[in-house]
């Protein structure tokens, strides 16, 4: 038995005839007569009085239409939905963004995305890029923006920005009038960053130790824009992208140009290569390259 089984018991009960349920239907009467017998010999039991000049259903037909009535609607509705996720008229788009990458790069973009399909729903996880990657990597979320370069080779990727570290010291440090500062002479520093659950801390840490120190971390934060006031009001320094700093400098708090060595802040979108992706997210993927690559979505 199948749906269109159901259809036609239902178009038949409702004429009260199988000419008219095939004229309605535009099949032939034997087509009809033949579902009809195939469902009742299917449950055992008859669900139409063929005795008299019109057709009357029996107790289980009766039964049997009420259901079908119900289950007919609910297959109408399932197509009806399925139509909308496919064609982007409704969806969930779940994304992975790292509080800094979140803030310089992605309002626009999805702005503009969702100005193009605003039946879809924007859940936007906000967490370090290193907890990014593990939840790609375990499946618990399908995309994400994440620091390069990754741990693994089975994910594709879309390139989003590369921009230096930058020093960023508060007005009265000793560093705050050079353009530039080696790693080196940080040593001893008091360093506020980033959590261990950010990957930008780890890299900034194995810098340090291969300059010769380990870092003395006097405070933790997962907001960016807080460092830069603790850096303001003198806690400590820190090491931020250069968009970043461009958003906390003030008369309170200077960036320097990081050297010998720099470190990169390379951000990418990634997705794993043999994970399914909704229809929500195979757009958001083809848009965020055309974006990303400079031509805007």
């Amino acid at each position: 038995m199948d749906i269109r089984h159901l259809q036609y018991f239902m178009e038949t009960a409702r004429q009260g005839s199988f000419t008219k349920a095939a004229e309605k239907l535009h099949v032939s009467q034997p087509t009809i007569s033949k579902m009809i017998k195939g469902i009742e010999e299917e449950l055992g039991t008859e669900l139409i009085d063929r005795s008299g000049k019109r057709i009357e259903l029996t107790d289980a037909g009766r039964m049997i239409l009420a259901q079908a009535e119900n289950i007919v609607r609910s297959f109408e509705h399932l197509s009806s939905d399925l139509d909308d996720l496919l064609n982007l008229k409704k969806g969930t788009l779940r994304i992975g963004l790292p509080p800094m990458a979140g803030a310089g790069y992605f309002p626009e973009a999805l702005g503009l995305f969702h100005e193009r399909h605003p039946g879809i729903a924007l859940e936007l996880v906000e967490d370090g890029a290193k907890k990014m990657e593990a939840d790609i990597a375990a499946g618990t979320l399908h995309i994400g923006v994440v620091l390069l370069p990754t741990k693994r080779d089975d994910y594709h990727s879309i390139p989003i920005s590369e921009e230096p570290v930058h020093l960023l010291v508060p007005s009265s440090h000793r560093l705050a009038g050079r353009q530039e500062a080696s790693l080196a002479e940080l040593a001893g520093e008091p360093f506020i960053l980033f959590g261990q659950e950010f990957a930008l801390r780890g890299r900034i840490r194995s810098a340090c130790i291969q300059a010769g120190f380990e870092p003395a971390i006097v405070c933790e934060s997962s907001q960016w824009d807080l460092i830069g006031k603790l850096v303001a009001a003198g806690l400590g320094i820190s090491l931020l992208p250069e968009s970043i700093c461009r958003q906390v400098v003030s008369d309170k708090a200077r960036a320097i140009r990081l050297v010998r060595p720099s470190i990169p802040w390379a951000l990418a979108m990634i997705w794993r290569k043999d994970k399914y992706l909704s229809p929500a997210e195979r757009a958001w993927l083809q848009f965020a390259e055309s974006y990303f690559k400079g031509g805007r979505g």
